[in-house]
């Protein structure tokens, strides 16, 4: 990077720049500007401008370079040590460049521009020449109380807003500055406590032990449904806000639900900061400033929430600590409950893993004291778990096309009648996984992806679930032009709510899955399935994340083998947690609950288990299975994935990678091979898997690997460290 020639500067800033770089770019510090390590700063990066972080401040040295100046710095509170250290270590452990983590936590573009003021209006001096009964109006309302925005004052007085600005105009009203944000209420301690039993108490007290300490520890809650585990992690909460700290409660992005704010906010007498996806950009800049400056005390987010520029952040709580959400696959695939422990560990803070259902990685860090834990046994208030029946499918007979037994048919039916709510869930979004032709067998697939295409039919088009694909569904056969002969395979969400409505004529029927119901629309769905305008849920995975519904008795898993179908390691496992905790939404009110499970397997140890609520003998067991097999959390994975548009360039470049991995004791490297969606948006895919003990370096080890592999062309290489997702 040349310009130039200019004095040289006594003083050198490295500055991290939120692109696809692995380390801090050198630049001056012209003479006037005084800078220092997490300071904001814009600098010149070949013609453009780009805001990045000063990561390292040093004197400087006799080079050959010709070092460009920094340009600014913008005044707000420098990003913290703890926070440079958060980003550096996670880059090092998913081997991405540090440069790729700060863009995670620099995509609030608008903080980085001057705050824009808001303009309210009161009642000024003058008097109107013509005074309409709209204007007369504005006026009284104006003068009976505080500053108002020009349209909260024209709702209040009826009229336009173009009447409270001609007003202005007059000098009837006059302008009044507001701050650009709304300020952050502080947190009132004693606001909403909720009396806690015998065994919450207990747990309380350990956990708000752990946050006086100061020190960093990891404790899991390990809680049964319904036992009342938020009521704990709040006291540990409000221990740490006692002692002046921050608190950030990650959540998996769904159970950010109106209903689970307002009993955050009622706990602690102040409605918390929250984050994620649906948060209009002049609130993510609200939040963002806020943390930075630890004006918001408490924060209620989803897993990138972890990257917001914490200033003095005093516990994390990683509630439903078990679910998949929290890692992500597009960008820099990281592990949200596995960095808030590396947060914690960085920032020397304890952090809370909340779970109904934890997950083998935490009951195994139990066991082998790296994390302390609380137990709650009871549901609170009602000791009860639900009743779980199994239904053997294999001896049930139902018609074609039709999903629910006769069992599960006259429960709802009788459920339904005592004026209670029931829930069927089957964890498959559209109306049918699969469409294809009676005549010739064709089957619809996405041109782009080694995919079937699914029929969503209140949509009235196939999609596919890996690209986004589109498109209507055929009234011919593309294959062999049959018309009238392309039918539906399988049952989806959509498919099982159409059975629904035919053999529950009388239901107030809801559904609920990621594909129909975002943002709004699902928290206000939620909201009536809480409140009990809804009698009948029809849902996926989506319902089983931590809600509260008090009039449901019933639940009825429609297809239990189906998340069993899997080439994932951790497939057992996360078919006992989701069947537990979707059966668990049953009887949390005043009422007992029960759950009937449909199955083709009844003999399979998880449905025993299931059937007897014995979860450790169960997860026991697939603690030996994984240790025997060197799968985690006994060993180590990481993924490599290479994709590219030509289908042969890209089988010579995986085994090009594969044979130049290196010997090493203790790790092995199988594939390549195509990957089970061996094409995804029209790149062919081929995966090879590393797998590793416990105690290697893999990180080291695919470091060495791949330092000279260099993709040209089309060519694309992604490298996923505890891998997630097998396809």
């Amino acid at each position: 990077m040349s310009t130039d020639s200019a004095p040289l500067s006594q003083v050198l800033a490295d500055v991290l720049l939120p692109l696809a770089l692995p380390q801090a770019y050198s630049y001056r510090v012209p003479e006037g500007l005084t800078l220092q390590a997490g300071d904001y700063v814009a600098v010149p990066l070949g013609p453009r401008q780009i805001i990045g972080v000063v990561w390292e401040m040093r004197p400087a040295f006799p080079t050959n370079m010709k070092l460009r100046d920094v340009i600014q710095r913008f005044d707000m509170v420098p990003m913290s040590e703890t926070h440079r250290k958060f980003i550096e270590w996670l880059a090092n452990y998913y081997l991405e460049p540090a440069g790729n983590v700060l863009r995670m936590a620099l995509r609030v573009p608008a903080v980085f521009e001057e705050a824009k003021q808001n303009i309210a209006y009161r009642a000024g001096p003058e008097r109107p020449a013509k005074l309409t009964p709209q204007r007369q109006r504005v006026l009284e309302v104006a003068t009976q109380g505080f500053a108002m925005r020009a349209s909260e004052l024209a709702d209040a007085a009826g009229v336009g807003v173009s009447v409270v600005k001609a007003l202005a105009k007059t000098g009837a009203l006059e302008e009044v500055a507001l701050p650009a944000h709304r300020a952050f209420r502080e947190p009132d301690l004693n606001a909403g406590g909720h009396s806690l039993n015998k065994d919450q108490a207990i747990a309380a007290a350990t956990l708000r032990q752990v946050v006086a300490a100061r020190m960093h520890k990891v404790m899991l809650l390990d809680g049964v449904t319904g036992s009342g585990k938020t009521e704990v992690y709040f006291e540990a909460m409000a221990a740490a806000l006692a002692g002046g700290k921050q608190v950030l409660l990650l959540l998996p992005e769904i159970a950010l639900t109106a209903t689970f704010i307002a009993r955050v906010e009622n706990r602690f007498g102040c409605e918390p900061a929250q984050w994620h996806s649906d948060l209009k950009a002049r609130e993510r800049e609200r939040v963002w400033r806020g943390v930075a400056e630890g004006k918001a005390k408490i924060v209620v987010g989803a897993r990138s929430a972890l990257f917001l520029p914490w200033a003095k952040l005093g516990l994390i709580v990683v509630d439903e600590e078990h679910e998949n959400a929290y890692k992500q696959d597009e960008g820099v695939p990281y592990h949200a409950r596995d960095m808030a422990v590396l947060y914690g560990s960085v920032g020397k803070f304890p952090v809370v893993l909340s779970s109904a259902t934890p997950s083998l990685e935490s009951l195994l860090n139990v066991d082998r004291e790296r994390y302390g834990i609380v137990k709650l046994k009871d549901r609170h208030g009602r000791p009860e778990l639900p009743e779980v029946t199994r239904i053997d499918m294999t001896r049930e007979k139902i018609e074609s096309g039709t999903w629910l037994s006769q069992p599960l048919t006259d429960a709802v039916t009788q459920t339904l009648k005592d004026g209670d709510q029931a829930l069927l869930f089957l964890n498959r979004r559209g109306f049918a996984p699969l469409t294809l032709c009676r005549s010739c067998g064709h089957r619809l697939h996405c041109p782009h992806c080694a995919a079937a295409m699914v029929e969503h039919r209140f949509k009235k088009i196939l999609m596919c679930h890996h690209c986004g694909h589109k498109e209507p569904v055929p009234k011919a056969c593309p294959e062999c032009g049959t018309e009238g002969d392309m039918v539906p395979v399988g049952p989806g969400i959509e498919r099982l709510a159409e059975e629904a409505v035919r053999k529950f004529p009388e239901a107030r029927i809801a559904i609920l899955s990621s594909d129909l119901s975002r943002g709004q629309m699902l928290r206000d769905t939620l909201r009536d399935v809480e409140n009990g305008d809804v009698n009948l849920v029809i849902g996926t995975q989506l319902v089983a994340k931590g809600h509260h519904f008090p009039h449901l008795t019933l639940v009825g898993v429609v297809d239990t083998d189906l998340v069993l179908e899997s080439s994932d390691p951790r497939a057992g496992e996360r078919t006992w947690a989701l069947l537990a905790q979707v059966a668990g939404r049953a009887g949390r009110g005043a009422k007992p609950g029960k759950a009937m499970v449909q199955t083709y397997v009844p003999q399979h140890p998880l449905m025993q288990a299931l059937l007897k609520g014995d979860r450790d003998t169960y997860l026991n067991m697939e603690k030996v299975v994984r240790e025997n097999a060197g799968l985690p959390p006994h060993g180590r994975l990481a993924a490599l994935v290479i994709s590219g548009k030509d289908a042969s360039e890209t089988e010579r470049f995986a085994r090009f990678i594969a044979n130049a991995a290196p010997l090493a004791e203790g790790i092995t490297v199988l594939g390549p091979a195509p990957a089970p969606i061996a094409m995804v948006r029209g790149r062919t895919r081929w995966r090879l898997l590393v797998k590793a003990k416990r105690d290697v370096n893999i990180q080291s080890f695919l470091r060495e690997w791949l330092r000279e592999v260099k993709p040209k062309g089309s060519l694309a290489l992604s490298i996923d460290v505890d891998p997630y997702n097998f396809l």
